[in-house]
């Protein structure tokens, strides 16, 4: 089935690279599982009905994918121009800070106006960070992946602060924010929101953008010979600056659509690391957007069967961050190049 997902949206002969690299955890998995005293049919079959054995369980799947999907993005549109761009998480908790401070401090503004409003605040946030990251690296040489990395700290400790002073609600009895004013629209009575429809679009219009434009292949130039294409003209400090603001503006957009459409208030500690999960996300997706949708709702279901799969198989939950890191583990040694000195071996 991974095979099949993966080929509908990437060549043959990387989907099946990346298709060996989630199997061969998958086994290596199920061996570690049995020899640990469990079985590994029950613990697959309580993870299969948590993150799909029921329309709730499925909307759940879905909603935890969809800060992968746009965090994942942020991360391929980096990678792909040779860009290390590690804070998505923090990127990620700026956009969630100020869709949740527009949404409870401009209550008097009217729904039309203010959820737009939210949503862009998020998506400014998120490239505000980024583009500190990148502003260090074009006029400073900062690399990008200690900057990103510094940043999520900041932002962290930020929500943290906010929580307790600026942002708590207004009893003031529990470190959170108040519940926003403008939740987005939801699909009938369930969990699904719009903002499951806004990430598939920026996923399309990132794919499009990316292998269909004259943008987009300076972009994968740059990341392949920095030094060829600003001899072509390229500019690398307007190129890397705005790159990195854009990834920062999709990851924040991901940020606010979890505060106004999940948690619906500001919560200290409301990532599990999605900004870090989508390092892998973005890897597994072989950096390309469509591949980068099918990885998101793998590592979704992932995280959604995990409450079952403790519950109904006794396995710790935490397991399942463990196959997230063997699968990128996995998919780092299985799409590597082969070394030119070693004739592939080294």
């Amino acid at each position: 089935m991974v095979e099949t997902a993966l080929r509908l949206t990437l060549p043959q002969h990387r989907a099946r690279r990346l298709a060996l690299a989630v199997l061969i955890p998958v086994g290596l998995m199920a061996l570690f599982l049995e020899l640990s005293g469990y079985s590994s049919l029950t613990t697959a079959r309580a993870l299969f009905e948590g993150a799909f054995g029921s329309g709730y369980a499925f909307e759940g799947t879905l909603l935890r994918a969809c800060p992968l999907l746009l965090c994942g993005l942020a991360v391929t549109l980096c990678f792909r121009a040779g860009l290390w761009n590690i804070g998505a998480e923090g990127q990620l908790l700026a956009g969630a800070l100020a869709a949740a401070a527009v949404g409870t401090r401009l209550t008097s503004w009217p729904v039309g106006l203010l959820l737009p409003t939210a949503l862009l605040a998020a998506s400014c946030a998120g490239a505000l960070v980024g583009g500190i990251a990148g502003g260090l690296r074009a006029f400073r040489g900062v690399p990008e992946v200690v900057s990103t990395l510094m940043l999520n700290f900041v932002l962290l400790q930020a929500i943290g602060w906010s929580v307790q002073g600026p942002l708590q609600e207004e009893s003031g009895a529990y470190p959170q924010g108040d519940l926003v004013a403008v939740p987005l629209p939801r699909f009938g009575d369930g969990r699904l929101h719009g903002g499951l429809v806004m990430a598939l679009v920026i996923t399309l219009a990132l794919e499009v953008l990316l292998f269909a434009t004259r943008i987009g292949f300076r972009w994968r130039a740059f990341g392949l010979n920095p030094e060829a294409t600003r001899a072509a003209g390229v500019r690398p400090r307007r190129l890397i600056v705005g790159l990195l603001l854009g990834a920062g503006a999709v990851a924040g957009l991901g940020g606010g659509i979890e505060i106004l459409g999940v948690t619906l208030r500001l919560l200290d500690g409301f990532s599990p690391g999605y900004g870090y999960s989508a390092i892998a996300v973005a890897l597994l997706g072989g950096l390309r957007p469509s591949g980068v949708l099918v990885a998101a709702f793998l590592f979704g279901a992932l995280e959604a069967g995990a409450g079952r799969m403790q519950r109904f198989a006794g396995v710790p939950a935490a397991m399942t961050y463990l196959a997230e890191a063997m699968i990128l583990l996995s998919v780092l040694w299985v799409t590597r190049p082969p070394s030119r000195r070693s004739g592939g071996v080294g």
